[in-house]
C-alpha cells in the first residue's frame, strides 16, 4: 500500500542508475498500484487555469449543511423510533453524531494540509497509493451520481403533496407510467437537475449562494417544528415521555441499532472538502467549515427528535409522515404545508450538494491522467469545471428520469464508507510513515544526477565517520539516492517506519476480522470466537504499537502547515475505521453485489487506460527534501 517502507518498490524499467519511470506501460501492475503523488502535483499547478477562490466559512457551512439534512430526517425519526430506539431517540442521534464527528477530525486535518480538489480520493492517493485511490474515487462517481438522482426523484411526490395531492403537477411535467417499457418516467426530476447543473455552471460563488438561500429555508422549517412542537408539548404534557416502558423500550441494544440507522443522516459533511481548492483560506475555514456544519447538523437533529417522540408516543408514530401526522394530532393539520416546504427545500439543497462534488473528483482525477483531460478543463470565465458538470448533470438527469433508483440507494453507503475508512487510515499513514519522497518529472533527470553526483561525493561526514548516502528510489530502481545522513540514525528510523507501516496494515486487518466475525451469525460458534479473539488481539496491539512509538517528525512539515490537527491519535483514526468497516460489513448482499459490478469495471478502465495514461508513469522519486534544491538546479542550468 506504500506505507511498509520507505521507497516505492516496483519492477526494473529503463531508469538511469539515478531513477527511472514510474511504473508506466514498462513497469509492474504493482508499482503502478502503490506509487504516491504529491500534496500539489506540478500537473495541477501548471493547468491553464484555476478554480474561483472564492468561499469563506458561511458559504462551507452551508454547503456542509445543505448536503447533509436531507428530507430523511423528515421520515426517519418516525422508522427509527417505532422499530430502534423509541424515546431515545436522541441518544442514537448524539452517538451517531460522535460516530460522524471522529470523520469530521480525519476529513479536517487532511483538508487543511492538502487543499486541493478531490476530497478523499486526493487523500488516498498522497497517502496509500494510486490503486486505492482510484477505486475511492470510482466508488465516489457513483455515490454522487445514484444520489443526485434518488434525491431528484423524491422532489416530484412533495411538490405534489403541496398543491393538493398525487396527481396536481401539471401532465408534462409529472410522472408517467410507459407501459411497453414498465418504466415510470419523472420529468420533473430530470428538469430540476438541469436546473441545478446550469446553477453550477454559472460559478461556485453563485451556485453557493443559492444554497445559502435553499438551506436556510429548510432550517427554518425545522426551528418551526422545533419552537412549535416545544410549546405544545409543555402545554399538552409530553405524552410520548410518559410511557411505562420508559426511555428504553427497546433496550440499549435497540438504542443503538437506531444509531447505526441514523449515522446516514450526517452523511454530507465530506462535500465540504471537495471544494478545498476553492477556499479562501483553506487552513482555517475548511476545518471550521466542516465542524461547524456537523456540529450543526447534530444539534436540530437532537432538537427535532426531542420535539417528535415526546409529542407522541413512538408506537403511534406514523412511519410515513411522523412530524406531519404529531402535528396534526394536536389540532394543526396545517403544519403540514410548513413541514411539506421544508421537506422540498432540504431535497433542494441535498440535490445540489450532491452535484457540486462529482466534477471536482472528476477534474482530480484526470489531472493525475487517470481520466481523459476533458473533465479537466476549467472555464476561463466561471471559473468552475464546466464540461464535467454538464456531463455529470446529464448522467444524473437520465437516472433520474427512466429509473426508480430507491433501491439502488443503499449503493451510496458503500462509497461514503469507503471514503471515511481511507481518509481515518490515511491520518495514521500521514503521522507514523509519511511519504518521504516525491515524483518529479522525468524531464528533470540530468538535475537529479548533478545533485546526486554532488552528494556521493560528500559521503564522508564532517568528523571523519563514514555517513550514509540515500537519495530516494525510483519506481523502477531501488538504488540509493541523495541523503546523508548518519547510518545509525538511518537503521533506528526506518526501523520505526517498518514497525509503524505494518502494524497500521495489522490494525486494519485485524477491524475487518473483528467485525466481520461480529456481524456474521451464519459462522460457526467455534469460528466465529476465533476470529472476534484474533481481529480483537491485533487491533487492540496495532492501537497499542501505535501508541507507544513516536510519530514521523515529518508530520509537522508535511503539505500545508499551520492548520487544524487531528487529537488522539492513534486512538480517534482506529475507532473511526472500526466504525466505517463494520457499518460497510453490514451492507445487504444485493448493495454489495450491485456495487461489485461498478468497481470491476472501474478495474477495467484503470488497467486500460488510468494506468497507462497516470501523469506519474515516467515520474522519478527523490527525497522531499531536496526536492527544491533539484528544481533551482533545473532553472539555473536553463538560465
Amino acid at each position: 500500500m506504500g506505507l511498509l517502507g520507505d521507497s516505492q518498490e516496483g519492477g526494473k524499467g529503463k531508469g538511469s542508475s539515478w531513477g527511472g519511470a514510474g511504473g508506466g506501460a514498462g513497469g509492474g501492475v504493482i508499482s503502478s498500484l502503490i506509487r504516491r503523488k504529491q500534496v500539489d502535483s506540478v500537473h495541477a499547478r501548471s493547468s491553464g487555469h484555476q478554480l474561483a477562490k472564492a468561499l469563506s466559512v458561511p458559504h462551507l457551512i452551508a454547503i456542509g449543511v445543505g448536503s447533509t439534512i436531507g428530507a430523511g430526517v423528515y421520515i426517519l425519526v418516525g422508522t427509527v423510533a417505532r422499530e430502534h430506539s423509541g424515546p431515545a431517540l436522541t441518544i442514537s442521534f448524539l452517538i451517531a453524531g460522535i460516530a460522524a464527528a471522529l470523520s469530521a477530525f480525519c476529513y479536517a486535518e487532511l483538508a487543511s494540509r492538502c487543499p486541493s480538489a478531490g476530497s478523499a480520493y486526493h487523500y488516498t492517493y498522497i497517502c496509500v497509493g494510486e490503486g486505492v485511490a482510484w477505486l475511492v474515487g470510482w466508488a465516489l462517481i457513483l455515490e454522487y451520481t445514484i444520489g443526485g438522482a434518488a434525491v431528484a426523484r423524491g422532489i416530484s411526490p412533495n411538490l405534489a403533496l403541496l398543491f393538493g395531492g398525487g396527481n396536481s403537477l401539471p401532465a408534462i411535467i409529472a410522472r408517467q407510467h410507459i407501459p411497453g417499457l414498465d418504466i415510470v418516467v419523472d420529468p420533473c426530476a430530470a428538469i430540476l437537475v438541469f436546473i441545478v447543473t446550469g446553477l453550477l455552471c454559472v460559478g461556485i460563488k453563485e451556485s453557493t449562494q443559492a444554497q445559502i438561500i435553499v438551506t436556510t429555508a429548510n432550517v427554518c422549517a425545522m426551528s418551526f417544528v422545533i419552537i412549535a412542537g416545544g410549546y405544545l408539548g409543555f402545554t399538552t404534557g409530553w405524552a410520548g415521555y410518559e410511557l411505562p416502558t420508559g426511555y428504553f423500550p427497546f433496550g440499549v441494544d435497540g438504542m443503538l441499532a437506531g444509531s447505526a440507522t441514523v449515522f446516514f443522516a450526517y452523511i454530507g459533511f465530506d462535500s465540504v472538502a471537495s471544494t478545498a481548492e476553492e477556499v479562501k483560506n483553506p487552513q482555517r475555514d475548511l476545518p471550521l467549515g466542516i465542524g461547524a456544519s456537523l456540529f450543526l447538523c447534530c444539534a436540530l437533529y437532537m432538537m427535532v427528535s426531542v420535539v417528535v417522540v415526546g409529542l407522541v408516543p413512538y408506537y403511534a408514530m406514523d412511519p410515513d409522515t411522523p412530524i406531519s401526522s404529531a402535528f396534526a394530532s394536536h389540532g394543526m393539520q396545517w403544519a403540514a404545508y410548513i413541514i411539506t416546504v421544508g421537506t422540498i427545500t432540504a431535497l433542494c439543497s441535498t440535490l445540489l450538494g450532491s452535484i457540486l462534488p462529482q466534477p471536482r473528483i472528476l477534474m482530480a482525477m484526470a489531472r493525475d491522467g487517470l481520466l481523459p483531460p476533458f473533465f479537466s478543463e476549467v472555464n476561463i470565465k466561471t471559473q468552475v469545471p464546466m464540461k464535467g458538470t454538464i456531463v455529470t448533470g446529464i448522467g444524473a438527469a437520465i437516472l433520474a428520469f427512466i429509473m426508480d433508483v430507491s433501491q439502488l440507494a443503499g449503493m451510496v453507503s458503500v462509497g461514503t464508507l469507503l471514503a471515511f475508512t481511507m481518509v481515518a487510515i490515511s491520518v495514521l499513514i500521514l503521522r507514523y510513515v509519511p511519504p518521504d519522497e516525491v515524483p518529479l518529472p522525468s524531464s528533470l533527470q540530468g538535475s537529479i544526477d548533478s545533485v546526486s553526483l554532488e552528494y556521493g561525493r560528500s559521503g564522508q561526514g564532517s568528523n571523519g565517520e563514514q555517513s550514509k548516502v540515500k537519495f530516494g528510489t525510483s519506481m523502477d530502481d531501488d538504488k540509493p539516492l541523495l541523503v546523508k545522513e548518519d547510518a545509525s540514525d538511518i537503521l533506528n528510523e526506518e526501523n520505526r517506519r517498518k514497525i509503524a507501516g505494518w502494524t497500521i496494515m495489522f490494525t486494519c486487518v485485524g477491524a475487518f476480522l473483528l467485525t466481520y466475525a461480529a456481524s456474521n451469525l451464519a459462522l460457526p460458534r467455534s469460528l466465529r470466537f476465533s476470529l472476534c479473539g484474533v481481529g480483537g488481539t491485533l487491533l487492540l496491539s496495532g492501537l497499542v504499537v501505535l501508541t507507544c512509538i513516536d510519530q514521523d517528525d515529518a508530520r509537522h512539515s508535511f503539505g500545508h502547515t499551520g492548520g487544524f490537527v487531528c487529537p488522539f491519535v492513534p486512538l480517534l483514526p482506529i475507532a473511526c475505521i472500526l466504525i466505517n468497516v463494520y457499518l460497510l460489513i453490514n451492507l445487504e448482499t444485493a448493495t454489495w453485489a450491485r456495487v461489485s459490478i461498478w468497481l470491476i469495471i472501474g478495474i477495467l478502465v484503470y488497467v486500460f487506460y488510468g494506468r497507462r495514461h497516470s501523469s506519474l508513469r515516467h515520474a522519478v522519486y527523490v527525497p522531499a527534501a531536496h526536492a527544491d534544491e533539484i528544481y533551482n538546479s533545473s532553472v539555473s542550468s536553463v538560465a
